[in-house]
């Protein structure tokens, strides 16, 4: 078989996966425990706090786990919102947001706050300057994600940080679930928090964190016996954040080198793509993340060129893995005017540490073959 749907989740290290087995069968005290066990279990979670902390650079108290990029981003966006609501209710977002951005806002406006969702160019960009003029007086929250799921754009966190910060009292929120490991991305860089997914990088399904700087004042969603600083109350699963630590180490390790490869993958595909003449357009952009290639056939369903492939053993997905198995056009390809010949036979091609060249030239070697079947030469 060969992978190739590591946007929608990646394999679990064989490391990752040894630390997370080893962890629960000799540090399985609750960390709350005031014995011997519970303490030892603490000490280990502190220490993946910390080494997070590093890698996004802001203390250990102010990273949080959580069960993965939806409750991340979740937390983020009803948090502030609620924790801002005395000094206003405006919300900006982008309109090529995941699902779970997108049905917060939703939710949020009917309870009475305003959202503007920014529009993108073709590249799935926004633009700052609409960014600046949106922004509000009462503007509490603007949240976007650093590289879109289903296409790779890659939006300006840093500038609109700046933009954000120089004319607003917002807190700026960066889901950087698809981008956490694959290009740079911390705290840094301008947001005030961001959300990032374990099983995106190679860590286990069920865990992620929500970083924050200092002083970000947020509402918790899950209350109780107040653990992870009274912000995410129940037991903390000491394994998922252990494992989530190494497979983030390890992916911010290997960033320079792996990112090169994508991009040399990438650029490849295009290459190949282009030699198929307009039967297949390119969603993706060369400016966009080095490990996403979204592309349309035209005339042709997604979904019967997924299962051509897979037949060959191939796997990819359409779009967004949230809504894939949906048959409305995605939100995404709707935003980017992409043309309606192509609307439907969009699949998305994205690279993950364990990906190959060889696995790449196969996967050339079959699409070019299934593509010449289905025109019929």
């Amino acid at each position: 078989m060969i992978y190739l749907d590591n946007s929608a989740t990646t394999q679990v290290h064989d490391d990752v996966l040894t630390s997370f087995v080893q962890v629960n069968k000799q540090f399985f005290g609750n960390p709350a425990s005031l014995h011997e066990m519970g303490v030892d279990a603490n000490a280990l979670l502190m220490r993946a706090r910390t080494q997070i902390a590093e890698l996004v650079q802001t203390t250990a108290e102010q990273v949080i786990f959580t069960s993965g990029g939806t409750e991340s981003n979740n937390f983020a966006f009803y948090g502030v919102a609620k924790a801002s609501a005395h000094k206003g209710k405006h919300i900006i977002t982008t309109s090529v947001e995941h699902p779970c951005i997108l049905e917060a806002a939703k939710r949020l406006e009917q309870e009475g706050y305003e959202v503007d969702y920014l529009t993108v160019d073709e590249t799935g960009v926004i633009s700052l300057e609409e960014l600046r003029q949106t922004l509000r007086k009462d503007t509490v929250l603007v949240s976007m994600m650093h590289v879109n799921n289903e296409m790779g754009a890659i939006m300006p966190i840093r500038e609109a940080a700046q933009i954000i910060h120089a004319n607003s009292r917002a807190v700026f929120h960066v889901d950087a679930i698809q981008s956490f490991g694959k290009l740079p991305i911390s705290l840094a860089d301008g947001p005030d928090m961001l959300s990032v997914s374990g099983h995106k990088i190679h860590a286990l399904k069920g865990s992620g964190i929500l970083a924050m700087k200092k002083n970000i004042q947020i509402e918790p969603l899950i209350v109780g016996g107040g653990q992870e600083f009274g912000l995410r109350s129940g037991t903390v699963a000491v394994p998922n954040a252990v494992a989530f630590a190494k497979a983030a180490r390890m992916a911010i390790e290997a960033m320079p080198q792996k990112a090169a490869q994508y991009a040399e993958w990438k650029a490849d595909l295009f290459a190949f793509f282009a030699s198929l003449g307009d039967y297949v357009k390119v969603i993706s952009t060369p400016q966009g993340a080095p490990h996403i290639v979204s592309v349309g056939v035209k005339g042709l369903k997604g979904e019967i060129l997924i299962n051509a492939l897979q037949k060959e053993g191939i796997i990819v997905s359409t779009s967004s893995a949230c809504s894939s198995k949906q048959t409305k056009t995605s939100h995404v390809i709707e935003a980017l005017k992409v043309p309606q010949a192509y609307k439907d036979g969009v699949i998305r091609i994205s690279f993950g540490a364990n990906t190959t060249s060889s696995d790449i030239q196969q996967f050339k070697g079959v699409f070019g073959k299934i593509v010449r079947q289905l025109k019929g030469e």
